[in-house]
């Protein structure tokens, strides 16, 4: 039986397909550091293999499948190569799986790992499927009638894929190590478009994705009446957010999701205007209400009087809803911000934007920037940041005790580097405090 070997396996995409191919029947196992990630529960969970690295682990009659963080000069890799055996990057070998199911890509420049988990909880209530959600969650089905999977544009690794539907969540400027300008990354999604075999769903409130040209179908969705499906008459509750759906101007249905602030409900109307072009009934639809969300998006822990929110906003569109939301589900506390900038190049692109959306927050505290190995820092640090919010401190990982005297707040840690031993510091400190 053929095994695949995942180098760099607990990253969040390689993890989520690795599962996918092992619940699928295939023998798999994996090599990466011995750092331990949250991506790595699921793959034990699964009694799936996995090695330090070593070119050791590369054997005959090995399928590699190689992690996009690792150059070709990695010890494994250039072994795999000097053996000849098949060899696929992570992109690569997904666009080749995917061919087999009908299949949806999820892209945009936010909001696409929460929505391609909404879908998949909607679908998988009706239908075996198979989905790849990056929050390192993978499943796999032999039967599968759906393969949902989340379609990054960094580096154009999207353009592998030739999916039978997309949802475009929107276009915005990120990844400032590769793409130029907002141009640059609209021409990338216009390229993927031209990819889709069967039709695209679409942000109309997004002056990009109108500009969307298309061999097949585009169904546009948002809030504006010249939208396709148009949501109306959002409220906010205890429970969640409702809002009307109109399918052209015509009444279609009422819809609760458990989510708080607009970027929730146009992830929702996605899902809603996909599954409606697909024949699948509003009752069924309807069930996005019991979704608990994807790992590290709006990621709640009740502590004492305290709420900790840890999620992975690392753009300044990101920070700003991610501050919304914790405003509109909890209206009567403060919100404090803990936002860890994830690379120099991204940082020094969008700091006053950072600073921008960082002063909706009632405190704001930063922590030194996470930096990529592939990246210079020059003369950058957190201070250049810290100068232009005003109200903001530098929080150190051996300080975070600091945070206990925002009672009956909202602390929300921010970042997609290492944010987390912010958070899991402080909440150590509370437990030695209560010894």
């Amino acid at each position: 039986m053929t095994t695949y070997h995942f180098i760099g396996i607990k990253g969040t995409g390689m993890s989520a397909l690795a599962q996918i191919l092992h619940d699928s029947g295939e023998k798999v196992q994996g090599s990466d550091v011995e750092k331990r990630f949250f991506t790595q529960d699921a793959l034990e969970d699964k009694n799936i293999p996995i090695f330090p690295f070593s070119k050791t682990n590369i054997k005959e009659g090995l399928i590699i499948i190689a992690g996009n963080a690792f150059n070709d000069d990695h010890e494994e890799i250039q072994e795999a190569k000097r053996q000849g055996l098949s060899f696929y990057r992570y992109h690569e070998f997904l666009g080749e799986w995917l061919q087999q199911y009908t299949s949806i890509a999820i892209a945009g420049a936010h909001g696409k790992t929460s929505t391609t988990g909404l879908l998949a909880h909607v679908l998988q209530q009706k239908f075996p499927i198979s989905y790849l959600i990056g929050d390192g969650t993978g499943k796999g089905h032999e039967s599968s009638a759906y393969f949902v999977f989340e379609a990054c544009e960094y580096r154009r690794h999207f353009l592998q894929y030739k999916p039978d539907f997309a949802i475009m969540t929107n276009i915005d400027f990120d990844h400032p190590d590769y793409f130029t300008s907002i141009e640059d990354v609209f021409h990338s999604f216009q390229q993927m478009a031209e990819k889709v075999k069967k039709g695209i769903v679409a942000c109309g409130d997004d002056e990009y994705l109108q500009e969307i040209q298309a061999k097949v179908p585009v169904v546009y969705y948002g809030f504006s009446d010249t939208n396709d499906f148009q949501a109306q008459n959002v409220l906010e509750t205890d429970s969640g957010t409702s809002f009307d759906v109109f399918v052209r101007n015509t009444y279609y249905d009422t819809f609760l999701i458990p989510g708080y602030g607009n970027h929730h409900v146009l992830n929702a109307l996605a899902v809603i205007s996909l599954c409606h072009y697909e024949g699948i009934d509003a009752e069924d639809i309807k069930k996005m209400d019991s979704f608990e969300g994807v790992k590290r998006r709006f990621t709640e822990k009740r502590v004492g009087n305290q709420i900790l929110i840890d999620d992975y906003a690392h753009h300044p569109k990101e920070v700003e809803v991610t501050i919304e939301s914790a405003k509109k589900k909890y209206p009567n506390k403060d919100v404090v911000a803990i936002f860890q900038p994830h690379t120099y190049t991204r940082t020094r692109t969008f700091l006053q934007e950072f600073a921008e959306s960082l002063k909706s927050a009632d405190k704001v505290y930063l922590c030194d920037i996470f930096g990529s190995a592939r990246e210079d820092s020059g003369k950058l640090t957190i201070n250049d940041l810290k100068e232009l919010v005003d109200q903001s401190d530098i929080l150190k990982l051996d300080h975070t005790e600091i945070l206990k005297q925002h009672t009956d707040s909202v602390l929300v840690f921010m970042g997609a580097g290492d944010i987390q031993k912010f958070q899991q510091g402080y909440e150590q400190t509370i437990k030695l405090a209560k010894k």
